[in-house]
């Protein structure tokens, strides 16, 4: 008999979500509606400078910051600046989903 506890499946290390709209900074589009945006699960260091209860709270400037080290294509700040408030939701739910632990996750999803 083994002693190892049974691993749940490892989480993605790369989500993506669809732009729901363009982002055209300065009137000029630099990402048209339906790119897909891949974002990197952030390490240590790609949080520096940065509270996980800011980016939980989906705190504007707080994602504002860690766009460019987690996305691709990069979103510098002023395609985040661009971004609309449904596309930054999108963006902002992929990085709370890889900050949260499995257990608050799975206590978040359970039916009442």
């Amino acid at each position: 008999m083994s002693d190892t506890v049974p691993q749940a499946d490892a989480a993605p290390l790369i989500r993506s979500f669809t732009l729901d709209f363009d982002i055209a900074p300065g009137g000029s589009v630099a990402f048209p509606k339906g790119t897909e945006i891949k974002v990197r699960k952030p390490g240590s260091g790609e949080l520096r400078g940065l509270a996980l209860t800011a980016l939980l709270q989906l705190d504007y400037t707080s994602l504002e910051t860690l766009a460019p080290r987690i996305t691709q294509p990069v979103l510098h700040k002023q395609h985040v600046m661009a971004m609309d408030p449904a596309d930054m939701m999108q963006f902002g739910s992929e990085v709370m989903d890889f900050l949260l632990p499995s257990a608050a996750k799975a206590e978040a999803y359970q039916p009442a």
